[in-house]
């Protein structure tokens, strides 16, 4: 059941006890999920530039923004003096305004249907297009923008619509994310060349509060989405109680959308789970619901200068799902389509693989839970990760030849194995158990012990 909202007659302070009267139960389908499928789509998929500098998290402060690895930052990136992404769009784009990109961006080759096709057969259980990046540019007809959306310039389509038809009609969940602390459109702000200048750039004011408010609203309203995904915080003003508060906008919510979880990323406010990205605010990923979200390579946006060196292919994926799951997470992986509409051929494989792998694989990671690191041990070399599932321990193992199982022998029946993904023969030795194992060419292998 939705929360009951408080009185919103008059504004009502930010407070703890505001936030408190939204809890309420996770729902069901988001506790159960394990893979979702982010897509980063704008006018920062035209130049698709970014230098490959890192994974977020993994490269430090004082290079990250000025070597910025992701694409959809293009517009930030551009503007700080002396970097290789401003000396890029000089040579190659003459310095030409940003907002050019925008009618550049054709999406003629878009299919949406086979997008979620994809998505599908690589084992994901919900979508989330971007509705907003950092830009401010809408991927539909958003109240306030004006003719900058691209049902009136560029695709000349509401693409969020088609996005959340074709994934429904795979049985997906469809969400959106937003950007709510930061859009570059609204005011002159300088590019921002620290995380805390992130923070002190962001619009905090009444107004802005009331245009992000009436864009959330009306992606409720248009598309019931199964998930906001905010960004960036929310400006301040809007963090209280009353008419066109952002308590309100997760009341009427909830009440709409009865189902629907949102995130974290809303200041210190409200949310269902928490999220950490790359290796960034990896202290988050404990006893809350939690999600980490990545790209296939370094950038969320398309990055024509990524090549397979950067890239995760579907061995490594099903290897990065698989300890997500372990830990109790979910995956929130990210394409970056091209301006035409098109996934790279580089993503498409890697979601193939993943895909072939969890044709197999997706049913026991759907249906299990962490495993206590003191009852079944994993290990990096060689891989091995622990899913519990209703009567039965899997181990994941990545490897070929003897691999050490970190379990008791006792506390599994090792007469009565069964093997998908490969095949594994199990030993007894010591009170320890080992496996021969030759897993198949798309991924670990999955080895199934009964508990006694």
């Amino acid at each position: 059941m939705p929360p009951t909202p408080i009185a919103s007659s008059a504004d009502q302070p930010d407070s703890p006890e505001l936030w408190a009267t939204l809890e309420r139960p996770l729902p069901t389908w988001y506790a159960e999920a394990k893979l979702g499928i982010f897509v980063h789509w704008g006018p920062y998929s035209v130049p698709a530039w970014a230098e490959p500098s890192g994974a977020l998290g993994a490269v430090p402060e004082d290079v990250w923004f000025t070597h910025n690895a992701y694409a959809e930052w293009y517009l930030n990136t551009i503007r700080i003096p002396g970097s290789p992404a401003a000396q890029h769009h000089a040579e190659v784009h003459g310095g030409a305004p940003y907002d050019d990109f925008i009618d550049a961006w054709t999406a003629r080759d878009f299919d949406p249907a086979s997008w979620a096709r994809l998505f599908a057969q690589a084992g994901a259980e919900y979508v989330i297009p971007t509705s907003k990046h950092h830009d401010g540019v809408a991927l539909w007809e958003a109240p306030g923008t004006g003719s900058r959306n691209t049902v009136h310039r560029g695709p000349k389509r509401d693409l969020l619509a088609e996005i959340a038809d074709a994934v429904r009609a795979e049985g997906m969940r469809f969400g959106v994310y937003y950007s709510g602390g930061l859009d570059w459109s609204t005011s002159p702000f300088p590019p921002a060349t620290t995380f805390a200048e992130v923070q002190s750039l962001r619009p905090l004011d009444a107004a802005y509060n009331l245009y992000a408010f009436e864009h959330v609203q009306d992606l409720v309203r248009r598309y019931s989405p199964s998930m906001l995904w905010n960004d960036i915080e929310w400006p301040d003003a809007g963090k209280r109680g009353g008419p066109q508060s952002l308590h309100a906008l997760f009341a009427d919510y909830y009440a709409a959308v009865p189902e629907g979880v949102v995130n974290d990323r809303w200041g210190d406010t409200h949310h269902d789970f928490v999220t950490s990205e790359y290796e960034h605010n990896r202290h988050v990923e404990g006893a809350e619901p939690w999600e980490n979200n990545r790209g296939i390579g370094f950038s969320f946006g398309y990055n024509q200068t990524e090549d397979e060196s950067q890239y995760l292919d579907g061995r490594a994926l099903a290897r990065y799902l698989t300890d997500i799951v372990a830990r109790g997470g979910r995956l929130l992986l990210n394409v970056g389509p091209t301006a035409e509409g098109v996934i790279p051929p580089v993503q498409q494989r890697a979601l193939e693989g993943l895909g072939r792998w969890m044709a197999a694989a997706g049913p026991v990671l759907r249906a299990s839970s962490p495993v206590d690191p003191a009852v079944a041990a994993p290990s990096d070399d060689p891989w091995v990760r622990w899913l519990a599932v209703p009567g039965h321990l899997v181990a994941v193992v990545d490897g070929t030849g003897t691999v050490p199982l970190g379990v008791d022998a006792d506390a599994v029946d090792a007469r009565d194995v069964q093997v998908l993904n490969g095949s594994a023969e199990v030993r007894v030795d010591g009170g320890r158990l080992s496996a021969t194992v030759k897993p198949a060419d798309d991924g670990p292998c999955l080895v199934q012990l009964p508990l006694r």
